[in-house]
């Protein structure tokens, strides 16, 4: 086809911030294609968007569905290229990191960080065409790590070593990489953590009970709690529209509430901050 309209992929655009995002650039002319894991989601989506937005079934984690992704999206921009990429697909997972599955630690890798990486090798010689924009969604844990949030966290460190890396490697090509760092943003994940956490408390051993029980079902509900009066994901959309749109945009983008309170935290040095983090989360 030859289209004429600028077009991005933006991955994990069921729900939430991908949505959001999903939506913002279709209603700024972008022709959008939507990564969604169930058919009636990519309906729900194209239905609220007819002509903006083409769904794509694809598990970032299926290099299979990567590929007829990239292939599909190829035959559609023809030498136009891809303008953006959003990577936002990911999940989170609460854990003791004394008692974490292996499979379950593995499976925030291959989701938050293999997967983010598969999608831009495989999108990476459109991009290289339009000369477009990268766009990672990652999270203020790549700065703060809170308490039983360590799987997770581990993978938004990974996710900004990639960043920046991609940022260094593609600057020949003109190619802008900018890091999302969203704060506490209200979405239907908050709902799910919770629903995972109580039921990865059911799997601890009685003895991992004994030693980490209270201290996580205090951590737990209050993380919950702080996403469920956390900011519209539509703001998580409004900066990245400003990032593709900006002629110079920055390295990376704190979004969201208590996402730059979090990241002046930070810099306190540990004998500070953990005390700090220790009272905030509900562990002394």
């Amino acid at each position: 086809m030859d289209c004429t309209r600028q077009h991005a992929l933006v991955t994990g655009a069921s729900t939430g911030m991908g949505r959001a995002i999903a939506g913002s650039l279709a209603r700024r002319g972008f022709h959008v294609f939507a990564t969604v894991r169930r058919s009636e989601d990519g309906q729900a989506l194209s239905g609220e968007f007819p002509g903006q937005l083409t769904p794509l079934l694809m598990d970032v984690t299926e290099r299979g569905q990567v590929s007829d992704g990239a292939q599909l999206v190829a035959e559609h921009v023809a030498q136009r290229g891809l303008d953006v990429l959003v990577n936002n697909a990911g999940v989170g997972v609460a854990w003791p990191l004394e008692l974490v599955p292996l499979d379950k630690f593995r499976r925030q890798f291959e989701v938050n960080v293999d997967g983010q990486l598969a999608v831009t090798q495989a999108f990476l010689p459109l991009i290289r065409v339009a000369r477009g924009r990268i766009i990672m969604i990652g999270s203020i844990a790549d700065r703060l790590t809170p308490p039983f949030i360590g799987p997770l966290a581990a993978t938004k460190h990974a996710l900004l070593a990639l960043t920046e890396a991609l940022r260094l490697e593609l600057t020949p090509w003109h190619i802008r990489v900018v890091l999302i760092e969203p704060g506490n943003i209200r979405t239907e994940a908050g709902g799910k953590f919770e629903r995972d956490a109580a039921e990865a408390l059911q799997e601890f051993s009685p003895e991992g009970r004994a030693l980490y029980g209270t201290a996580f079902r205090a951590m737990t509900s209050r993380f919950g709690a702080r996403h469920e009066r956390g900011s519209d994901p539509q703001v998580v959309a409004d900066v990245v529209v400003k990032a593709i749109e900006s002629p110079n945009p920055r390295a990376r983008y704190l979004v969201g509430k208590d996402a730059h309170l979090f990241a002046l935290a930070a810099k306190l040095p540990p004998r500070v901050l953990d005390p700090l983090r220790q009272m905030v989360f509900g562990l002394r």
